[in-house]
């Protein structure tokens, strides 16, 4: 990128953007802290491990599902907040209920309600924070969306814990009793995000873009590079792996959280940085550099003998996604155009969420089968054949002044 468009670039994130950050640091506080608890929670109601992970794979479905739907009807309105407003709305209310749960399946629908309700918001949000936010500086606009999603996620792990400690958990860990309260003061912060959202602007859209919104199909370039996209994100397991890595090497389970903590506020501190390296030398550049760094870290993972290289290891991975995650829904945006980014961000988000749960039932396959080496070092293949299919299909961007 030229230094002419670097100096004529904005300086601050728009309004938008900023409330929106606020609302997602908000409502994953509220998410992170039920989430690590639910798999005691519903072991403690009865459940098999086969219903745990259904209950997730149930949810992730239908988020996917809805991610694309909801990209469709957003690229027909002329206001996307309403949509935005909808989808946290339900699930900042339907979240805390899980405190009533009094059998594994009214879990169940909790949490597909949840999902219901992220399904609902995210491709009309992510189509909201391209459109009011200038091309120069779109990387660094989801880069710091992102950031505030994991800081929330570290401040929701920090705010259950805490509040177990308040409620007398032991060393035992918490009753399902103590559980319910955490689930019910998790709301505060949900009510919290639903007002930061209420006074989030949302300006209104030219002309030229309504007049067209729901018309215009896919552009082919963008065809192109949900290619690599996608052979990322089957690369792409769930972080919740590390996890499980750190049990094996004999962790004690207070170490559990830290970890998470760690990743977290790792990926919180460097995705704004991220996105503001990909705004100047490319998105494209930027994805190629980030996936092949997330090769080397993840990959490294399964190699790591003891509990303070995994430590390392998950920090350093960790900027991985500080590198990328502004970087791939920019170059998403840039390639949409104006009046299909919410199609085009529902195909992605619908497309990246299939991938990642595949990639998460064959890691643990893999991993069941053959150990954690060849499971970490073939996501990392993955990983490096998705940086070479991306260097080859999106040509490099041309830099011009704006």
């Amino acid at each position: 990128m030229s230094d002419k468009r670097t100096a004529t670039a904005p300086s601050k994130l728009p309004p938008t953007v900023v409330g929106l950050g606020v609302v997602s640091l908000f409502t994953d506080l509220s998410s992170e802290a039920i989430f690590p608890l639910l798999p005691a929670f519903l072991s403690s109601l009865g459940a098999s491990n086969a219903f745990i992970g259904a209950v997730e794979g149930a949810a992730d479905l239908v988020a996917n599902v809805l991610k694309y739907l909801s990209g469709l009807a957003a690229d027909r309105r002329a206001r996307l907040k309403p949509m935005v407003l909808a989808g946290y709305g339900l699930s900042t209310l339907v979240r805390p209920l899980v405190a009533l749960a009094a059998a594994p399946w009214h879990v169940l629908l909790v949490r597909v309600g949840d999902r219901v309700g992220k399904g609902v918001r995210t491709s009309p949000r992510d189509a909201l924070i391209a459109g009011v936010t200038d091309p120069s500086i779109r990387a660094r606009a989801f880069g710091f969306h992102r950031a505030m999603d994991h800081a929330g996620a570290a401040l929701g792990t920090i705010f259950a814990s805490f509040l177990l400690w308040i409620l007398g958990a032991g060393a035992g860990g918490a009753s399902p009793g103590l559980m319910r309260t955490v689930f019910m003061w998790a709301a505060v912060p949900g009510f919290i995000a639903m007002v930061a959202l209420a006074l989030t602007p949302e300006p209104p859209r030219p002309v030229a873009v309504s007049k067209g919104v729901g018309k215009t199909k896919l552009p082919a370039a963008l065809k192109r590079a949900l290619i690599p996209v996608m052979l990322f994100a089957f690369s792409n397991a769930t972080d919740a792996f590390l996890l499980v890595k750190a049990v094996k090497l004999g962790a004690p389970a207070v170490l559990a959280p830290m970890l998470w903590l760690t990743l977290h506020l790792v990926k919180a501190s460097t995705a704004t940085f991220g996105g503001r390296l990909a705004d100047r030398y490319g998105r494209r550049n930027a994805l190629i550099l980030g996936w092949l760094v997330y090769a080397v870290t993840w990959g490294s993972v399964g190699f790591a003998d003891s509990i303070v290289v995994l430590f390392i290891m998950t920090a350093v991975y960790g900027v991985s996604h500080g590198l990328v995650e502004g970087a791939e829904k920019a170059l998403i945006a840039e390639l949409a155009g104006d009046t299909a980014r919410g199609r085009a961000f529902g195909m992605y988000n619908m497309c990246v969420g299939f991938a990642a749960l595949v990639a998460s039932i064959t890691f643990g396959a893999v991993w069941d089968r053959w150990g954690s080496v060849p499971a970490f070092a073939g996501s990392a293949l993955f990983a490096v054949l998705a940086a070479v299919t991306l260097y080859l299909l999106v040509p490099a961007p041309h830099r011009t002044a704006r």
